[in-house]
């Protein structure tokens, strides 16, 4: 869709002044489409390990490379390793950096102690394995034995449409999100006509069975009030933004719900061309701002990202 250049040329300015690197870095390549080889991009990107928040971040990882406990990957939210990683992904730090590297070798070892993915296993979490197919898939190669195995276990969460004990068997929109965020980092070129068939049953389920904007999913209880607020960072959680977010990422933005949604996103502008929204999770996780820095930044960028 169409959205005033003049506005976004304003809010890209306004962007690109955040003290926060990581708003920086993704500005430049996730909006103004600058290639990695760019020497301001190269800069940004060093500055967004070396200061905070992701200094911060990184200055409390053991060496062994967990956060918080070594035997509780899961715990505390949003703390623990699987989270960490999980947002350090969404900040934006390089995957060849050695902390994320040696994250992603203690995470893998996690998981292949993790009997959740042993192939006869009847319980899926897709909230939990596509954001960890997510992060391991951007902080290591695909191409290892152990992340296909993920890849296999996230296709068949995605096959059951991540129904959950937690939603009395239901479809759990959040996990089919979580899901398809996890297999969004796959090349379309590399996806296996198994993937591919995943990837599709899942949009199918957001974007044309049922209505985006009034989140009729399957449920028992009320529908999450972060459903139509616009946040960051969420973590296992889904809202329309995220929504948007990944369609994005599959080109899955041409079907009318989600125009629906891009219209309903770009309502969502202020005059002066940037968003609003909030933290729901700040108290519970690392910071993500530098100091003096606003989240409407964070929720800014996200918006015209899907936007552009």
């Amino acid at each position: 869709m169409q959205i005033n250049a003049a506005k976004n040329d304003k809010t890209i300015a306004w962007l690109l002044q955040s003290s926060t690197p990581s708003i920086r870095y993704l500005t430049l390549t996730g909006i103004l489409g600058k290639p990695e080889n760019d020497m301001e991009v190269q800069t940004v990107r060093l500055s967004v390990a070396a200061e905070n928040p992701v200094r911060h971040i990184l200055e409390k990882q053991a060496p062994e490379g967990y956060w918080q406990y070594a035997k509780h990957y899961y715990s505390p939210k949003y703390r623990a390793s699987h989270w960490s990683m999980l947002l350090l992904s969404e900040l934006g730090l390089d995957p060849r950096h050695p902390a994320m590297q040696r994250g992603a070798v203690f995470m893998q070892a996690c998981f292949e102690n993790d009997l959740r993915l042993n192939k006869s296993s009847e319980t899926f979490w897709g909230c939990l394995w596509g954001n960890a197919l997510r992060y391991q898939l951007y902080f290591q190669s695909q191409s290892d034995e152990f992340t296909q195995v993920m890849v296999d276990y996230v296709v068949r969460d995605l096959q059951n449409l991540s129904r959950c004990r937690y939603n009395n068997q239901l479809p759990c929109a959040w996990g089919v999100m979580r899901d398809l965020y996890g297999l969004a980092l796959i090349p379309d070129c590399q996806r296996s006509a198994q993937v591919q068939a995943a990837i599709q049953s899942g949009l199918k389920f957001m974007l044309e069975d049922y209505d985006l904007l009034k989140a009729d999913y399957p449920h028992i209880e009320k529908i999450h009030p972060t459903w139509s607020k616009l946040s960051f960072p969420l973590f296992y959680q889904a809202d329309a933004l995220f929504v948007l977010r990944v369609a994005k990422e599959l080109n899955a933005l041409q079907t009318p719900q989600a125009q629906r949604g891009l219209e309903w996103l770009a309502e969502q502008r202020h005059q002066n061309g940037t968003w609003s929204g909030g933290s729901p999770y700040r108290q519970r996780t690392w910071p993500i701002l530098a100091q003096d820095d606003q989240i409407n930044r964070w929720i800014t960028l996200q918006a015209l990202r899907v936007l552009i």
